[in-house]
């Protein structure tokens, strides 16, 4: 929807991973004169440490042999086109069109609830989201219902600032379903596109938290019955097998409609997005390439593993 995908960025963002995964690949088959059972152990041993997972690293390995069975061509060069492909068609049979801006101004206001543990990034992707959204000509509203951490309140108001965007928020401490009730009363009122609402990361306990996302829920369902639209789950590329781990317990308390994974510039882990595409069946929606305010990236699956081959 935004069209912001800039496949240099997208490079420069995953040279660490690439590192890891294709250049562990090249590294591995270029010592062997010919493609045996030792070869393809090592390589399933670079795929499970790229973070890619061990399920789904081995079936990418027992597919490659498969292949390679009826293959006569067993070079170098096509079999890290297998494995290429192999991982490609993990993303692509999981990917969604995202919203459109017609499906959006149709059904208004339409509501994110954005959730994710605290350090995952989520205040900073909800500026740039709104930025996004900005950009391709909508008016945006931001709810702050991240009340239990008074940093959360001043950080996102900064990035609605840079964004150009209005934000509802309250003292820390208040209830956050009442600065949802608010910021959606205040949409309705005043024609407003779409709505952003930021979430705590952390309460005294994990069940404390899955609760306030349902109260936050129920909530949003009185006020605008089609709402929410989506539900984002933030997570960060650094954090490996963890994001997988979070994917699960935010899935048990609030289906979650798409993936945003943040700081895949800084880590050799970005394989992870495949691992959790192929075990939870959450489409990718946006990925975090840098620091920058449009740093935020329409996740495109070919691309991406392009960009990791290239």
């Amino acid at each position: 929807m935004f069209k912001n995908f800039n496949l240099d960025k997208l490079k420069n963002g995953l040279s660490k991973t690439k590192k890891r995964l294709f250049d562990g690949i090249q590294e591995a088959i270029s010592t062997k004169a010919v493609i045996d059972e030792d070869i393809l152990d090592e390589l399933e041993e670079i795929l499970i440490s790229s973070d890619i997972g061990v399920d789904t690293a081995m079936n990418v390995i027992k597919n490659t042999r498969a292949e390679l069975y009826y293959e006569s061509d067993r070079s170098k060069l096509n079999i890290t086109q297998i494995i290429k492909n192999e991982l490609e068609s993990i993303l692509l049979k999981d990917d969604k069109i995202a919203s459109d801006k017609s499906s959006i101004i149709d059904k208004k206001p339409h509501v994110i609830l954005v959730v994710g543990v605290n350090g995952a990034g989520k205040t900073t992707t909800i500026g740039k989201l709104a930025y996004n959204y900005k950009n391709a000509g909508l008016n945006v509203l931001i709810a702050s219902a991240d009340t239990f951490r008074a940093a959360a309140n001043e950080q996102l108001e900064i990035w609605a600032n840079r964004a150009g965007v209005k934000i509802i928020q309250k003292s820390t401490g208040a209830d956050p379903s009442s600065v949802v009730f608010e910021a959606l009363e205040n949409a309705k009122l005043n024609n407003v596109d779409v709505v952003l609402i930021d979430t705590a990361g952390r309460l005294h306990t994990k069940s404390n938290l899955m609760k306030e996302l349902e109260k936050i829920r129920n909530v949003i369902t009185k006020v605008i019955p089609h709402a929410p639209n989506e539900v984002f789950l933030v997570v960060d590329g650094n954090s490996g097998q963890n994001a997988l781990v979070q994917a699960n317990e935010f899935s048990k308390s609030t289906k979650l409609t798409g993936l945003i994974v943040t700081k895949l510039d800084g880590t050799a882990k970005g394989g992870v997005i495949i691992q959790i595409s192929a075990e939870q069946k959450i489409p990718i929606k946006y990925i975090g390439v840098g620091e920058g305010i449009d740093d935020l990236q329409d996740f495109d699956s070919k691309e991406f593993i392009e960009a990791l081959f290239s």
